[in-house]
Order: structure tokens, then sequence, then C-alpha cells
């Protein structure tokens, strides 16, 4: 049985997608823009955009009733490698040990012009 999770406080899907799908305890959410629900903008600096991708993925993962120590694996798309050290910076704020498993990629173009997109996989304890 699968079950779609939308948070109102994160970006609404822009196309054929859930914003994220709990299928047998495993949630599993879409990559996240760093656009602020409330106000459809997007901040301009890396930094600012990673804190805004993993704060809508902390919208998501309530509306689940979960938070970031469910997560276990993200995929980070960069438009440029050259931001990873910025990114990791903001993205170690918000994951403890165990650090969930990753991979990054640097993208030709991400939507909207953004510098980063964030997805990830968690499963309830």
């Amino acid at each position: 049985m699968k079950k779609a999770i939308a948070s109102p406080a994160a970006p609404k899907a822009v196309g054929p997608y859930s914003q994220a799908i709990e299928a047998a305890g495993t949630l599993y959410i879409s990559g996240q823009l760093p656009v602020d629900a409330a106000t459809g903008t997007m901040p301009a600096t890396i930094e600012e955009q990673t804190r805004q991708s993993l704060k809508n993925l902390g919208h998501i993962l309530r509306e689940a009733g979960m938070n970031y120590s469910n997560v276990v694996k993200t995929t980070v798309l960069l438009d440029s490698i050259a931001d990873f050290g910025a990114m990791n910076g903001i993205y170690a704020d918000y994951f403890s040990a165990p650090m969930p498993a990753r991979v990054c990629f640097e993208v030709a173009k991400l939507p909207m012009g953004a510098k980063v997109e964030i997805e990830a996989v968690a499963v309830r304890e």
C-alpha cells in the first residue's frame, strides 16, 4: 500500500509527481528545490538555497510523522560542484551520526535556475 504525503509548508509539486510517497514504512521524498512555499521565492546564495531545500524536506518529514533522524539516504544535485563545500557546511547542520548515505552530482541545469535540489529516503524506526 502506498500513500501520498504532502505538506502545505513545502512547495507544491510542479509536475505529475507527489511531494512524497510512503510505502511499507519507507518515505520517498521528491527532489526539493529551494523555494519558500509561503512567498514563492528562492534565495540567492548556495548556503541559503541549501537551507531552504532542507527545510522543505523537514516539512514533508514532519507531515509523515518523521524527522531528519529518519533519513537514511539523500541525493544532492548541484548546478556547480564548486558549491560542494558551501552546501556541505549547511547540510551538516541538519543531520547527525549516523549520517545518511549520500550521493552528490553536478548537473547541467536545475528547474527555475536553482543552485541545488535535494531528495531523500527516510524510514520509520
